[in-house]
């Protein structure tokens, strides 16, 4: 496994990015709880875990063919191979399957936030953090973006526990930068990162991930009082 989202030959520094806009993959890190206090999970049954990777192998493939939110659950429980009571018995609906899928990648980019090394984790300046964070973020989107607008468009994406993760990151970094009025600013500095925001950005206006991503570091050093990059 490699350091996180920190490129090794030193070309990811102080959150800014190579040409090519990727960060290479994160190295594994414990499950976060996002809620806590909620009651640990009951050992599922081997037939409930078999029906449960079924959905969502089958969610998955149909996510990645067309927009989740247009995907209908009776589709789900027909490539499943599982009827559609077992299928609401665990998931109310679409959303909450693209959830289950997205949750561990959102919570890898968590355990390097709270855990690994500078500049996305503990050590930098906030200004770097905030844009490694940036850069985290639109990789994520970039990887998963079928399963983010099944799960957080609209209002959906202020009520999961990754959202109040985000916001208490984002507002912690821009305290610790002396910027005026951080409550009042988190919400702002994560507005970039809905994915209908992404959606339009590639796929209408045709930008690339790097031009995204450098166009996010650069505000990121303006806000949070870094060295800016060269404007994009």
């Amino acid at each position: 496994m490699d350091n996180g989202f920190v490129d090794p030959g030193g070309n990811v520094k102080n959150g800014r990015v190579p040409s090519g806009g990727t960060m290479p993959a994160g190295r594994e890190l414990p499950v976060l709880d996002l809620e806590p206090g909620r009651p640990a999970p009951v050992r599922e049954r081997a037939d409930a875990a078999r029906n449960r990777m079924r959905v969502l192998k089958a969610a998955e493939q149909l996510f990645a063919t067309r927009d989740a939110r247009h995907v209908t659950m009776d589709e789900i429980a027909k490539a499943a191979g599982v009827g559609r009571a077992t299928l609401y018995r665990r998931y109310p609906d679409t959303a909450s399957i693209a959830t289950a899928l997205l949750d561990e990648h959102e919570r890898q980019v968590q355990g390097h936030i709270l855990n690994g090394p500078p500049p996305l984790g503990p050590g930098a300046s906030p200004a770097d953090r905030l844009a490694a964070f940036y850069v985290a973020m639109i990789d994520l989107l970039e990887r998963h973006l079928h399963l983010v607008l099944g799960a957080e468009t609209g209002s959906a994406r202020f009520g999961t526990g990754a959202y109040r993760f985000w916001r208490t990151h984002v507002r912690m970094l821009l305290t610790e930068a002396g910027v005026p009025d951080p409550e009042g600013k988190a919400d702002a500095v994560l507005a970039p990162l809905a994915p209908e925001v992404y959606q339009f950005q590639r796929q209408t206006l045709g930008l690339s991930q790097a031009r995204v991503t450098e166009s996010l570091v650069w505000n990121a050093h303006r806000l949070a009082g870094g060295e800016a990059p060269p404007e994009p």
